[in-house]
């Protein structure tokens, strides 16, 4: 049984809830928290001072995304493979990418939706269709997760909450706004043999500045028994010919 620490957070751009731009403050929140993958919202990926790449030196993770303004990101401690960005429609988007953990293969959708009630509706179905959650490629644990963009009953949540298992979070605890968190837009959905060990969100100190989400910190255990051979693995095996005699 393997265990992985995994945060999401809406950076918004790295400007803070008292409006000022600052991708320091971001990066203190992330390194208290110490997790190995950080799905990251709402991040610039391109232009002078990329502050994804910025984060990534300074935290010594590699970065993961597509370029662009308010961009998905990952920045991980580990490989990650497949990294491939999907448009949502209307704003939305995921990105998604695949974990190789010590054998064990773990599937990881970065997910923000928008707020329009119809609109974050039709992201969510097609989140839920063929080239995403329901690709029959996906034959691993999968983990969903980011900012939701809504308080927890808005539409297209029945149709989660019928395909995937809402990740356990603290009890009276929201992640946004950061200075009042009263909703929990920011959570995670799972799928197969995983387990919440511990889930947390830091809401003293930078946290609550640093941007107008506060992060949702989770451990996740893959406890999927079986091991599955990497795409490299996989070639030399079929390249392996038993001659006869």
């Amino acid at each position: 049984m393997h265990a992985i620490r995994i945060m999401t957070y809406q950076v918004n751009g790295c400007c803070g809830s008292d409006g000022s731009m600052d991708s320091c403050r971001i990066l203190e929140v992330i390194a208290d928290a110490a997790p190995d993958i950080v799905a990251l919202q709402g991040i610039n990926t391109d232009g002078p001072g990329n502050p994804l790449q910025t984060l990534g030196k300074r935290l010594g993770m590699s970065c993961f995304s597509q370029q662009g303004e308010n961009a998905n990101a990952f920045l991980s401690y580990y490989p990650l493979s497949g990294v491939r960005e999907f448009d949502l429609g209307g704003d939305g988007r995921c990105l998604r990418a695949d974990l190789e953990l010590h054998g064990r293969r773990l599937h990881l959708f970065n997910v923000c939706l928008t707020l329009q009630p119809r609109i974050r509706q039709q992201q969510v179905a097609s989140l839920l269709g063929p080239d995403l959650l329901g690709s029959r490629e996906l034959v691993c644990p999968t983990l969903v997760l980011g900012d939701f963009a809504d308080c927890g009953w808005g539409p297209g949540n029945l149709n989660l909450a019928m395909l995937l298992r809402k990740a356990r979070r603290p009890l009276w605890r929201g992640t946004y706004p950061a200075r009042l968190p009263l909703f929990g837009r920011d959570r995670a959905y799972l799928r197969g043999e995983l387990r919440i060990l511990e889930s947390s969100i830091p809401y003293f100190g930078v946290a609550r500045h640093a941007s107008n989400h506060l992060p949702l910190i989770l451990t996740v255990q893959i406890s999927d028994p079986r091991r599955y051979l990497r795409a490299d693995e996989r070639s030399s095996r079929r390249m392996e010919v038993i001659v006869p005699g």
